[in-house]
C-alpha cells in the first residue's frame, strides 16, 4: 500500500477515535461545546495523535490506553490554534479553509472554547485510568502532557512569541519559540506513546529528541510555505508572518538557508530513529513527508 493511502486510512482511524471523546452539544453550555467541536471537526492533519499512536506501536503497544491521550493531544493543539487566531494574537479569520472560531462565534466564545478544550483534554486523558492499565505509566504520561502544554512548553513558547510580536527576535529567542510553541506537543506525542508502551527511559528520551528536531524542521517548513504558497493551498492567509511583522527563520536567513536547515534537522532525526529499539517504517515516512510538504 502506498504511503499516501496508509496515511489517509490512519487519519480516518484517528478521527474516529477523537470523535468518540468530543463533548455532546447539549445543556446550557451547548454553545461552547458546539464551538469546541466546530474547531476540532474543521479537520487538520492529526499529526500529533498519529505520531503518538505510531510511536506506541513502534514499542509494541497493543491496548486502547493510548486512545484518550491521542484525543487529548488533538484537543490541546486545537485549543492553541483557536487562541492563535484571536484578534489580540494573529487576528486571522481563516483556518483550514473555513472561518476561525472567533470569526464564526465571536471573540468571547472563542476564548472560552480554547480554554474549555485545554481543560477537557486533561479530563479526556484521565479516562485512561479506567482501562485497567498501570496507573504509574498513565501518571507519567499525564505529567509529560501537562509539562509540554504549559509554561515549560507550548504556552511558554507562545508567551515569548506574543511578547515580542512586532519586534525583532534574536536567534536564541526564535529557537526557544520553535522548540516550545511548535515542537513541544510533537515531542510530548512521541514521548507519551513510548511511555504508554513501557519503552525504556533511554528510548523515551530519544523519542523526545527526535520529535523536537522534526518539530523545528516542520516550523521552518511552515515559514517557507508562508512566503511561497498561496492562501488556497495553505487553507489560511499567506504572508501572515510578514503581515504581523514576525521574525522567522526565513526572515533571518533566507529561503535557501531555511531549506538547508530543514534537511539537516531531518537527517539528524532519522539517524536517531535508527537508535531506537523498535522500528516503524510508516512513522519514518511520515516525518519525511512533514518536512517536505508543500501545504
Amino acid at each position: 500500500m502506498r504511503f499516501e493511502e496508509e496515511l489517509r486510512l490512519e487519519t480516518d482511524r484517528v478521527n474516529e477515535i477523537i470523535h468518540r471523546y468530543l463533548p455532546a452539544e447539549e445543556g446550557f453550555q451547548r454553545t461552547v461545546n458546539i464551538a469546541m467541536n466546530y474547531s476540532i471537526n474543521a479537520g487538520g492533519k492529526r499529526l500529533r495523535p498519529i505520531i503518538m499512536q505510531e510511536t506506541y506501536r513502534l514499542f509494541d503497544g497493543h491496548s486502547r490506553i493510548v486512545e484518550p491521550f491521542m484525543a487529548a493531544m488533538e484537543m490541546i493543539h486545537t485549543s492553541s490554534l483557536i487562541h492563535d487566531d484571536l484578534p489580540c494574537m494573529d487576528n486571522d479569520e481563516l483556518r483550514r479553509g473555513q472561518k476561525t472560531v472567533w470569526a464564526a462565534f465571536g471573540e468571547d466564545m472563542a476564548v472560552l472554547a480554547g480554554d474549555a478544550l485545554l481543560l477537557y483534554a486533561f479530563e479526556t486523558a484521565a479516562k485512561a485510568f479506567s482501562l485497567h492499565e498501570s496507573p504509574l505509566k498513565i501518571g507519567k504520561a499525564m505529567q509529560v502532557l501537562a509539562e509540554k502544554s504549559g509554561i515549560n512548553g507550548m504556552v511558554g513558547g507562545q508567551t515569548l512569541d506574543v511578547e515580542k510580536s512586532g519586534e525583532g527576535l534574536s536567534e536564541e529567542e526564535l529557537d526557544y519559540i520553535y522548540v516550545n510553541k511548535t515542537a513541544a506537543l510533537l515531542e510530548a506525542s512521541m514521548m507519551i506513546g513510548a511511555i504508554l508502551a513501557d519503552a525504556s527511559n533511554e528510548d523515551v528520551r530519544l523519542s523526545g529528541e527526535i520529535a523536537r528536531k522534526i518539530g523545528v524542521a516542520f516550523q521552518i517548513r511552515d515559514d517557507i510555505l508562508d512566503v511561497t504558497a498561496d492562501a488556497e493551498t495553505l487553507g489560511k492567509p499567506s504572508f501572515s508572518d510578514e503581515k504581523n511583522n514576525k521574525t522567522t527563520f526565513v526572515s533571518l536567513h533566507g529561503i535557501e538557508a531555511a531549506e538547508r536547515r530543514v534537511q539537516e534537522l531531518t537527517d539528524e532525526a532519522i539517524h536517531l530513529m535508527q537508535r531506537l529499539t523498535g522500528e516503524n517504517r510508516f512513522l519514518t515516512q511520515l516525518f519525511l513527508s512533514l518536512v517536505g510538504r508543500e501545504k
